[in-house]
């Protein structure tokens, strides 16, 4: 039997023997029609408001008062925005903007044009390949330091931890030493990771103004919430001030980082013409999208894939064997991922079943027709990879964690279709970054440890900017026998 032949086997003997509930997923909308009712409730959760048509449908559309929607729900109508008609649909939609102008200014995610383009050109070479295998030593190093304090944990009788925060500290302090070649202190880590939790909490989710399309509304939002939500984004500003400070004082050393690039007109790399230095109010713009970004992704995906080991313990026993077999008792290497398809699999049908940003819209500049639907300008593009991951005609049993889906000799999804980081030409600069954080991360903890949920803990989702686990996630740290 060929390898593809085998892991299509394997893949169809999970589809058949599958754990008869499902991973946690959100309810679909059956109570009514209405489209007003359905925006109210996605108030809460954004996620709550689609039908079962939204995941069976290519596209569909729906208007909100004055404010046309239109639900890129197919591959060939993601390509279309994300790529092929790229600078028609390069601006975010107003509620993207206006939710996170607060706190990432004109960076690289709310920018567009040429901005975003000097921008992208500025940032993109603290992410490119070359120097992953450098930023892996700190990955592994920073992950066995939590390993460290997880068995004082043990020994101390301390046994449970919330999952959720353990791996946003741990993904800080990674982007911090990697990214922007700084060693964060865990007080500074948390600063970060409660300031933008709490950021969430109080930006609004849906702003009727912008879902309406009437911007006078904007007057009559929380002040309340406003407040708590600058308060919140200082907070994390304060954090990343403090970083750049650190940089603009030390003594450089020449190693390649996203604050040398900005700041220093650094042209090691030689890739593109350089641009002149930021000034300091963009150069944190774009750090926070970067810090944010970087360490927000991988922490969720790394908490969503231990809540689902410990749901599947039949993958967890592939995985460990996977780790015994290939890495004994050494720490796994940036060398050794290639040897690691089973980890790499668990990582992305995670990111496929709970995608770290799973709404993604754009603001149509001109007039277009996608799907023989006349598309006009100021038309609000949704493009939400929740549906799309779970869509029923792209695949087989979508809300069931498969993991073999993903390994070699199985076809790989369409670019258009699996988006977990976007796509097109505003595709995530630190995908690379991400996927190979997350498996070296998941290898190295989950060689020695094996987290149980709390057993009066009912785990759920909750969607805000990102896809959390809705609560935290308290988990029960065990010691691998």
């Amino acid at each position: 039997m060929s390898p593809s032949q085998k892991n299509d086997s394997e893949l169809s003997k999970n589809l058949l023997n599958l754990d008869s509930l499902d991973p946690v997923k959100v309810g679909r909308d059956t109570s009514t029609s209405n489209d007003l009712l359905r925006l109210l409730a996605s108030r809460q959760n954004i996620l709550a408001c689609w039908p079962n048509l939204a995941y069976r449908e290519p596209s569909f559309d729906f208007k909100l008062l004055r404010q046309h929607y239109f639900v890129c729900n197919s591959p060939d109508s993601v390509r279309r925005v994300f790529l092929e008609e790229h600078d028609n649909y390069d601006r975010k939609s107003p509620q993207m903007r206006n939710a996170l102008e607060p706190l990432l200014g004109d960076g690289l995610f709310v920018s567009d044009g040429e901005l975003w383009r000097q921008r992208r050109e500025s940032c993109a070479p603290a992410f490119e390949n070359d120097l992953l295998p450098d930023f892996s030593t700190y990955m592994v190093e920073s992950a066995q330091e939590l390993v460290t304090h997880w068995k004082s944990l043990l020994l101390s009788d301390s046994q449970q931890v919330d999952m959720l925060n353990e791996m946003a500290r741990l993904t800080a302090r990674i982007i911090a030493r990697t990214i922007f070649g700084d060693d964060i202190s865990d007080d500074e880590a948390s600063q970060v990771v409660d300031g933008f939790s709490e950021y969430q909490k109080n930006i609004d989710q849906i702003s009727f103004a912008d879902a309406f399309g009437l911007p006078l509304l904007r007057w009559l939002s929380n002040p309340i919430r406003r407040l708590r939500a600058k308060r919140s984004a200082d907070k994390v500003h304060t954090v990343i001030d403090r970083i750049i400070d650190r940089y603009s004082q030390s003594k450089k050393s020449g190693r390649i980082t996203l604050l040398s690039l900005l700041l220093e007109n650094n042209d090691q790399k030689k890739r593109a013409e350089r641009k002149c230095p930021l000034n300091l109010s963009s150069t944190r713009n774009e750090a926070i999208v970067m810090f944010m970004a970087g360490h927000e992704t991988t922490a969720n995906v790394l908490a969503w894939a231990w809540y689902l080991l410990d749901k599947y313990p039949d993958v967890a026993t592939k995985l460990h064997e996977e780790l015994d077999r290939v890495l004994g008792d050494n720490l796994p290497t940036y060398e050794n991922i290639a040897s690691l398809p089973y980890t790499q699999a668990v990582v992305e049908e995670t990111l496929r079943l709970y995608p770290p940003v799973p709404v993604l819209s754009r603001h149509a500049r001109s007039n277009d027709q996608i799907h023989n639907q006349e598309i006009k300008s100021n038309t609000i593009i949704l493009i939400i990879p929740w549906l799309l991951h779970r869509h029923e005609l792209y695949w087989e049993k979508p809300d069931s964690f498969i993991p073999e889906r993903f390994l070699n000799g199985t076809q790989r999804p369409d670019n258009f279709l699996y988006i977990p980081f976007s796509a097109g030409r505003r595709i995530c600069l630190g995908k690379r970054f991400a996927i190979t954080e997350s498996i070296l991360c998941l290898a190295t903890l989950a060689q020695r440890f094996r987290p149980n949920v709390a057993l009066n803990h009912k785990v759920d989702i909750e969607c805000r900017l990102t896809l959390r686990p809705k609560g935290g996630l308290p988990m029960n740290l065990k010691l691998r026998e």
